[in-house]
Parts: C-alpha cells; structure tokens; sequence
C-alpha cells in the first residue's frame, strides 16, 4: 500500500489561512505586521525565493518592504540598512536572503538583526531560546516539519526520529523540536557508520542532506513518516529530494513530496514568525 502523501502547498495554505484572520486583527489595532526583506545582487534562485515570500506576505495580510542592493554592496552598507530596519517600528521581522557575496560576512550581518525581528530564527539568541525549551522565533523549515507532521496525523511522542543533517537552520533545530516533543532523537551525518542500520530504525525520518535520492527503500522502516527537506536539481532541470520518492513511498507511511512539501511551509513559517512577532510588539 502506498504512503499517504503529505501535501505542503495545502497545509501552507491552511497556515497562511490562519496568519490572515490574525493580521487582519492587528491591522484593526493599527499595527499591520511588516516584513522586509533585503536582496544582494542578482541571484535568479534568490529572486524567485522572495517572490514567493512576497506572494505569501499578500495571501495573509503582510506588507512587505523591500531593498535591492547591487552585488558591489559592502559589508559595512549591509549593515547600515540592517540597523535602520531594526529601529523602523512598521517592520516586524528582517530577512536577508542568503547566500550574500563572497566579500560579505553572512554571519555577521544575520546576528545584527534585532532578536525580536530575527523571522529566520538564525539569531544565536532564538537559537538558545529554542535549546531550553521557551517559545521563540524558531528556524522557518523545522518549525514547518513539525506541522506537517502534526497535521498529517505523525504520532511523535515515544517515537525514534532519526534526522540527518546537523546544521544549524534544519538538523539541529528540527532534533530539538521533536525531543521537545518527547521523541526519542538520533542526528546523523557525514561521519556517520553503518547509516542504513539507523535509518531503517526511524519511526520518523527527517532528511535534510542535499544529495539526491540518496534514500531508497532498503533505508527505511516500513510505515515510517519520510520528510524529506532535500531539494535538488537534476541534470534534466528537474528537482527532487533527497528521497527517491517513487520507490519509497510504497514503503512509507507518509512522505512528503519534492517539489510541493517542505517548501511551501518553509515559507509561511516566515510570514507566521512575522505575525508573531507583530503580536509581541503589540502586547
């Protein structure tokens, strides 16, 4: 039998749903939630990135704000632009889109957005905040992972969730995140042995490696819930996980697909965090 398929797009538009009625109330209140975002140079993949935040930021009710900056932009500018969005009371939440030029530090120029602005949650603040256990502006692709889960029907407390890939924006985040949900958490990655005899444990088995298909069948638990976070391209154009979604999801119990899973709730997280932190600043 066949995995259920978890469809993103719907559930992305369930929460933009949601975020909406929310935007509306604080609007009425004079305090329509504000996001801005700042592009560096002309990176196609980047541009459509923030249009789609831009779409998503119309559907809920988000204004946005934006600044394009000439790739020649220096560090020290960068920087100028961050401070006068931090100090700009119609901004709620600040996104940099990555990657930045060669010349600018990407870490430097994230930790300057003010913690309560940070709809990344990249700032080492939030990033605390989630590791003890207290609610923050917390990285957008976990944060959607677990909904999709949670909406999907994904039982999660007691369960052996297996997450492979340890960076700070989705392995370690989305450990935390299910630990906190009481399951039980092993982290994978490159220096891993004998992976397949992990991941064939999995109850839950987030993905988030970047190596296409790397996930076959033989991996898996039967019934297990695949989220698979990979999102690449193959040398015909197309994309595809880092799950070989054909195969697997007649093991699976659920999976997400590649394209229309993960990315969709990555970004309505961004517009939920703006919301968010449009609510906080209101009180």
């Amino acid at each position: 039998m066949s995995a259920i398929i978890i469809d993103g797009t719907a559930i992305a538009k369930q929460v933009l749903a949601e975020q909406k009625v929310i935007a509306g109330q604080l609007t009425a209140r004079g305090n329509t939630p504000g996001l801005a975002v700042l592009l560096v140079g002309d990176d196609p993949a980047s541009a459509v990135y923030v249009r789609s935040k831009e779409r998503a930021c119309r559907e809920a009710g988000v204004q946005t704000f934006d600044t394009r900056l000439p790739a020649d932009t220096s560090e020290a500018d960068l920087l100028k632009h961050v401070d006068a969005l931090n100090n700009d009371p119609k901004v709620h939440g600040i996104l940099v889109q990555l990657p930045l030029p060669r010349h600018i530090n990407a870490v430097k120029i994230l930790q300057r957005i003010a913690v309560e602005k940070d709809v990344d949650g990249f700032n080492w603040r939030n990033l605390g905040a989630l590791l003890d256990g207290h609610p923050a502006l917390a990285p957008c692709t976990p944060s959607g992972s677990m909904i999709l889960l949670d909406r999907s029907g994904v039982p999660v407390a007691g369960k052996h969730a297996v997450v492979l890939g340890r960076s700070s924006i989705v392995g370690k985040p989305a450990a935390l995140m299910l630990l906190e949900r009481n399951a039980t958490v092993t982290v994978c990655h490159s220096r891993t042995t004998d992976l397949p005899a992990i991941t064939r444990q999995a109850d839950i088995l987030l993905c988030a490696i970047g190596k296409p298909k790397m996930i076959g069948p033989d991996m898996i638990k039967s019934g297990a819930a695949i989220i698979d976070v990979g999102i690449n391209r193959l040398p015909d154009g197309k994309l595809c996980g880092d799950v070989d979604f054909e195969a697997v999801k007649e093991k699976a119990g659920w999976i997400t697909p590649v394209p229309g899973g993960v990315g969709p709730m990555t970004v309505a997280m961004v517009i939920a965090n703006v919301v968010s932190a449009a609510r906080r600043s209101t009180g």
